[in-house]
């Protein structure tokens, strides 16, 4: 009987332990999930900052990856 208890202990406390280590992982992607919507709203803000800013400049760019985009996609 008392082998039976040690091992329903053991079980018990490998079960608390995943549990608790289930727990922090999620909570870690929780928060790094939080951070990266942060990091994509400054990117947007300041692409779109930069394209108020400098408007021919940026549809020359939006050209030129277009024209890029469509040569590589095509040579397929």
């Amino acid at each position: 009987m008392e082998m039976t208890d040690k091992a329903s202990d053991f079980a018990h406390e490998a079960g608390e332990k995943i549990a608790n280590a289930t727990h922090q992982a999620a909570d870690a992607l929780s928060e790094k999930g939080e951070q990266l919507k942060k990091a994509e709203q400054r990117l947007m803000d300041n692409c779109c900052g930069y394209v108020k800013d400098n408007p021919a400049t940026s549809l020359g760019i939006a050209v030129a990856a277009g024209f890029l985009l469509s040569r590589l996609l095509s040579a397929r």
